[in-house]
């Protein structure tokens, strides 16, 4: 039995304060990922050995590239599991259906945010993303721990929400259409096709608007980590027309910066959001489907 909610974004000191309760569980869903400046070639690493060094104290490492995503299709890399396979690796943490589930990372916590929304898309509400993640954290010279604790295995049942995912086919039936808000959470350079290529093509799909959550301009400090204020984000999401659509979806590269878009327009109350789980790493390959450029 719960005792309470778990916030969206979690303020680090509520955080500390609950981190002997039995039924929380902390995980740490760390990625690194980078691209090959001349080639745009991804590299994906588990943030595991981080882990293994220092973490929150209580917390558990989800191996989001081996445990949480397809992993015999290299060119989307972080395709979301089936229900079954996603209910067993969670139930190996320990996160039951009864759990509350607080999630972090080192790198800007986009990857909390993915798995923030796969806990969503199989049906589970009882779960934040810890504002500012792991360097705020330790930037408040909170508590770190080296040990690695173990939990019983626990029954995760899973109710998948389709309306939480969209496919190829569901973004391009959204063209053109005035009720539908097709958001792109990449850099502004990205959403214009001005930057070297990353998947496949330049640019962005047609009547997509940006709301970036990665990059100078984004609605997450690059800094701190920190989602700008409700107000703010109000502001951003309803300048892009995503306060008053009847569907929201958000794309990016691979489905991660999305997940972040997705997040903080749940902050502010849209909820029902779909992420492209694809993003531009089909999109962009496919020479079938549109893409524009600002050039």
């Amino acid at each position: 039995m719960r005792d309470e909610s778990v916030p969206t974004l979690v303020d680090p000191e509520w955080l500390e304060a609950r981190l002997d309760e039995p039924d929380l569980r902390v995980l740490d869903c760390t990625v690194h990922l980078s691209f090959d400046s001349e080639t745009g070639a991804r590299r994906s690493v588990s943030g595991y050995e981080d882990w293994k060094r220092s973490h929150i104290p209580t917390s558990v490492f989800a191996d989001l590239l081996e445990d949480f995503s397809v992993t015999d299709d290299p060119e989307y890399p972080y395709q979301l599991p089936d229900p079954d396979a996603f209910a067993d690796a969670i139930g190996r943490l320990g996160v039951g259906d009864d759990s509350r589930v607080v999630l972090y990372d080192a790198e800007g916590n986009g990857w909390a945010a993915r798995f923030w929304w796969m806990l969503r898309v199989f049906g589970f509400d009882h779960a934040g993303v810890l504002d500012g993640g792991w360097d705020r954290w330790t930037a408040e010279d909170r508590p770190v721990s080296t040990e690695r604790p173990t939990y019983e295995p626990a029954s995760f049942t899973p109710e998948f929400r389709p309306e939480l995912v969209a496919d190829k086919d569901d973004v391009r039936e959204s063209i053109g259409d005035d009720d539908h808000c097709l958001i792109n959470a990449l850099r502004p350079s990205d959403y214009a096709g001005s930057k070297p290529i990353k998947y496949g093509r330049p640019g962005r799909i047609p009547d997509s608007v940006n709301v970036p959550t990665v990059g100078d301009e984004a609605i997450i400090d690059a800094e701190t980590a920190q989602f700008d204020s409700p107000e703010t984000l109000r502001r951003r999401f309803a300048a892009a027309g995503a306060t008053d659509a009847k569907q929201v979806t958000t794309y990016c590269g691979g489905g991660i910066a999305a997940s972040s878009a997705a997040l903080a327009l749940s902050v502010i109350g849209v909820e029902d959001v779909a992420v492209y789980d694809g993003s531009l790493s089909e999109w962009g390959t496919d020479p079938e489907l549109p893409m524009v450029t600002d050039e």
